[in-house]
């Protein structure tokens, strides 16, 4: 196996439009790092050919939310190039205020909540606007009418969604496809060796229309990256905490036979994580979220990390995916 650091490039879905894998998310910046850091980690990844960034407008809520928007955003305004050098994405649906109207997809939050985030972001526009969920309330007619007017404006220039279902995609598409409108360009979704049901059908759904997949959490909160190692050595940080301590329990042994298969390989665990999640087919992009420069470039070596097929069928068994692999329960049926 070799591992580079070169940058790889993929149309985000259906589109023409090129983003970095991995793209960079930034969960992180402002609460685990300082804005300084932020502000470095986010230059040092654009030096390096990172030209996708991920945000959300609730993020940095334990500051207040629509922090982390705020910090990208003078970040963007030192200039330099950096807003147009990146491919911006952020997120509507969360509650940015106490009232009955200031969560969720209705055509008057959609709308309003763009333009908090523009404001915030010190941006005239946005690279793609993600539904953070799905609003079981609001009907997609009255979601696509607000997207095509933002669109129409100029302030988004592509429409994605997360944690949503296979079936929801599809819902979503044929509403756009009966309007003439480009409709979902992109799902991001949980997705890492620990956590495989999407495999089951939602990526069947993304790739059937022509819609990038973006993992979030590619290394379930720290636990594939060497959870075992840092926990024993008092190193621990991320991992000590959230979904990577729930499922820890539950997959002790097969995360030391994974530990002890990266360490045969002479890879860090977190590598071969990330390596897995890319090579996954059709996936764009995990969603990655460093805190220093060196976990960045562990992320950035991953991507042309290629893994061996015998190495694959291992991963297989230690983390076997959901139905042993097989297709969704439609296609058993004659």
């Amino acid at each position: 196996m070799t591992a580079r650091t070169d940058v790889v490039y993929k149309s985000l879905g259906r589109t023409a439009l090129q983003v970095s894998t991995p793209c960079l998310g930034t969960l992180n910046l402002g609460v685990r790092t300082t804005e300084d850091e932020g502000h470095a980690l986010m230059d040092h990844a654009l030096d390096n050919g990172v030209n996708f960034v991920d945000t959300a407008d609730t993020y940095g809520w334990q500051v207040h939310r629509g922090y982390t928007e705020e910090l990208i955003g003078r970040w963007f305004a030192q200039g330099g190039g950096r807003r147009e050098r990146v491919v911006l994405g952020t997120k509507v649906f969360g509650a940015m205020g106490d009232g009955p109207n200031d969560g969720g997809l209705s055509a008057r939050h959609i709308v309003a909540a763009c333009e908090d985030s523009l404001r915030r972001l010190r941006t005239d526009w946005i690279d793609l606007y993600q539904m953070h969920h799905v609003d079981r309330r609001a009907p997609w007619e009255e979601i696509w009418q607000a997207m095509e007017l933002l669109v129409a404006q100029g302030k988004v220039r592509y429409v994605g969604t997360s944690n949503f279902a296979g079936w929801h995609l599809a819902a979503a598409q044929e509403s756009a496809t009966r309007r003439h409108f480009l409709g979902v360009v992109s799902e991001q979704c949980v997705y890492n060796l620990v956590t495989r049901h999407v495999e089951l059908e939602l990526i069947p759904a993304a790739r059937a229309y022509g819609i990038a997949v973006l993992a979030w959490s590619p290394l379930h909160g720290g636990l594939l990256g060497g959870a075992l190692r840092k926990l024993a050595d008092g190193t621990a940080v991320k991992t000590a905490q959230g979904r990577a301590m729930e499922a820890l329990d539950g997959h002790r042994s097969a995360l030391a036979a994974y530990e002890k298969l990266c360490a045969e390989l002479g890879e860090p665990p977190a590598r071969v994580g990330l390596a897995w999640v890319m090579s996954r087919p059709g996936v764009t992009a995990p969603v990655i979220g460093p805190r220093t420069v060196e976990q960045l470039d562990d992320a950035l070596r991953a991507a042309c990390l290629e893994l061996p097929e015998e190495v694959l069928t291992r991963l297989d068994e230690l983390f076997p995916p959901v139905g042993k692999g097989g297709p969704a329960p439609e296609a058993w049926c004659w």
